[in-house]
């Protein structure tokens, strides 16, 4: 018998240490191959860590609420082998990846970046290497960084917030001019974070924000506050599509074992409308416009917890659409399972969500940062409508949906964010019955 460390491995860029929020084996529990044994939780996602080897659980190195390093032990299986090759498989062989590699890299530099006189906390607060050495890069001062709140376990101070709070702050401050030039307005006040103090009483429930849902609600405010939203809405004729998918839906699942859903068809349409429009595709960088090359397309998914996220379909536009089937039936249920990668929810340059499955018609969605627009598909509705043929207009019923699209008004105008949903609409409406799948 050898002993073999389990390594937490590499979760994405920038993602460089994980909490440890339960761990599914107790010591002495035989483990399969690629069984799950512990559940983490990063910045951006909850997941789990299964093992490579098939072994027994022997010592646990991390406990539940603790903070685990990428490329460093979290647990010691007992394995069948030799014990010199079990240390290379364990350690050498993982940390010989350049993916591992490189994030272990970084995190020696960053920590040996700290001088002496640095603490890794401040009183009770705990702060990474990572949010360290970003501080120091920016010229944060030690009082400046505890003022700042946290979503992180126990309030810490997650990279997300740090970010955040340096794009409010760069945007709250303004160059010097002389003021013969140019007046200096009156400063607005500061909303507090809860205008009236919330009377409890002895019959109402206090429930406790879990960390997702503080992350949710950090992010939502933030993103309302840096990006002023107009909505612009239009009315699609889905028809086609619709008798198209009734037609197909059982050939295509047979054919390629994935269900077709209407989620893919409308990302394909939202695919060709950004390369219509490729400044729909940007991101705010100060004064900059930072037009993106890929077309990633984030889908927001609701849990079963009733949090949300979005996982992510890099370069969309490259995929038929049965590979968009594919992509989409797969994040959508690792989503629900808890199983995606922090890496599998970054990167998106536009966002799509579908608030009729909810039996809603019409939303005005927030733009996750930093994307400037974002789509709510609402229900598909059979009405009455007027039809145009070579004969005359006629009244028929019609499968409608109306699309919502919310865009950044520092960038994006009413002409382009209203012509965008316009072409995505006519995308849909010309969706052909003969289309091949």
């Amino acid at each position: 018998m050898a002993d073999y460390k389990l390594i937490l491995p590499s979760m994405g860029e920038g993602v460089m240490e994980a909490t440890v929020t339960n761990w599914l084996k107790n010591i002495g529990d035989a483990i399969a191959e690629d069984e799950s044994v512990v559940e983490i939780a990063t910045d951006k996602v909850d997941s789990d860590v299964p093992s490579p080897v098939s072994g027994t659980l022997k010592e646990i190195l991390v406990d539940v609420d603790g903070i685990a390093k990428v490329g460093e032990p979290i647990a010691i299986l007992e394995i069948e082998g030799e014990a010199n090759q079990t240390e290379d498989i364990s350690a050498d062989a993982i940390m010989a990846t350049p993916e591992v590699e490189a994030v272990a890299a970084k995190i020696e530099s960053e920590i040996h970046s700290i001088t002496p006189s640095e603490t890794l906390s401040s009183g009770d607060r705990f702060y990474s290497p990572l949010v360290r050495s970003i501080a120091k890069e920016e010229g944060i001062s030690q009082a400046e960084l505890d003022q700042i709140p946290g979503s992180g376990l126990e309030g810490r101070l997650t990279k997300v917030d740090l970010k955040n709070y340096l794009q409010n702050r760069s945007k709250s401050e303004t160059v010097q001019t002389p003021t013969s030039q140019i007046p200096t307005p009156a400063p607005a006040p500061t909303p507090a974070a809860s205008a009236t103090p919330i009377a409890v009483s002895g019959d109402d429930e206090i429930i406790e924000m879990d960390r997702m849902r503080k992350i949710i609600a950090q992010n939502m405010v933030a993103a309302k506050q840096i990006a002023p939203h107009v909505t612009s809405f239009i009315e699609a004729d889905l028809t086609n599509i619709v008798l198209w998918r009734e037609k197909n839906k059982k050939a295509f699942e047979a054919k390629y074992g994935e269900k077709i859903t209407y989620m893919p068809i409308f990302i394909q349409a939202i695919t060709k409308a950004i390369q219509d429009f490729p400044l729909i595709n940007v991101s705010v960088d100060g004064d900059r416009i930072i037009r993106k090359k890929n077309i990633n397309i984030g889908m927001a998914a609701a849990l079963p917890s009733g949090n949300l996220i979005v996982p992510v379909i890099k370069n969309a536009d490259q995929y038929s659409l049965a590979g968009l089937a594919k992509q989409v039936n797969d994040l959508a249920k690792r989503a629900r399972e808890n199983k995606l990668m922090p890496a599998e929810i970054q990167g998106g340059t536009y966002t799509i969500t579908n608030i009729g499955s909810f039996g809603n018609v019409l939303g005005t969605p927030i733009i996750p940062q930093p994307q400037v627009a974002i789509m709510a598909v609402g229900a598909i509705v059979k009405k009455p409508a007027v039809i145009e043929t070579p004969q005359g207009d006629m009244i028929g019923i019609r499968h409608k949906m109306y699309l919502s699209h919310a865009y950044d008004h520092r960038v994006v105008d009413g002409a382009l964010g209203g012509m965008f949903v316009k072409r995505v609409a006519e995308y849909l409406e010309n969706f052909s019955l003969d289309t091949d799948f």
